[in-house]
């Protein structure tokens, strides 16, 4: 075994990659696959049909349910919660349950909501206490209930307004989503 498991913690599956770590009070159901050098905090669920990239960040308080993909160098912040039906009822399930994308490097504040379906694009920022009721495109920040697109940001996380200027009047341009300094 080349991760780490707390000793109270019950984690069904073996799909683990080298260099995690999962701390105390999580469950990770038997199907789940998580990848390299993960931090999965403690009280986190993960259910069956979840993938996890590599480089991920779970904080406290987090469910992952059936159809939740976490691409590769993901925050996912403190008490952030997915949903993964549009219409639940009790003890009545879909075939197949929403799928819920998030991009690599995006990062999700604490306490944000993102409802079924909808995906997080890379290197995006959702902030603290939202609600996702849209698609996020990549390299945008969004925050608010519901979430309004506010501003871009780059790879390195250096805020863009949407005049496409940083906070020191430096341009930026617009390449395939991504802003690049000009």
């Amino acid at each position: 075994m080349n991760y780490s498991v707390h000793p109270h913690a019950e984690v069904q599956t073996k799909d683990i990659g080298m260099g995690t770590t999962i701390w105390q009070y999580c469950v990770i159901l038997k199907d789940a696959r998580i990848g390299c050098n993960c931090n999965i905090n403690c009280n986190v669920f993960i259910e069956n049909d979840v993938i996890i990239g590599d480089n991920v960040t779970i904080k406290p308080g987090v469910q992952l349910w059936d159809g939740i993909r976490v691409g590769n160098n993901v925050f996912i912040g403190p008490n952030v919660t997915f949903t993964n039906d549009l219409v639940p009822r009790s003890k009545k399930y879909p075939e197949k349950f929403t799928e819920t994308i998030i991009g690599e490097g995006a990062s999700i504040g604490a306490n944000a909501t993102i409802l079924a379906g909808k995906s997080i694009g890379k290197y995006s920022l959702v902030g603290a206490g939202s609600i996702v009721t849209k698609n996020i495109p990549s390299f945008t920040v969004w925050y608010g209930n519901p979430a309004k697109m506010k501003s871009y940001i780059t790879k390195e996380g250096i805020l863009i307004r949407l005049n496409l200027k940083d906070e020191n009047g430096r341009s930026y341009t617009l390449i395939n989503e991504e802003p690049i300094l000009l």
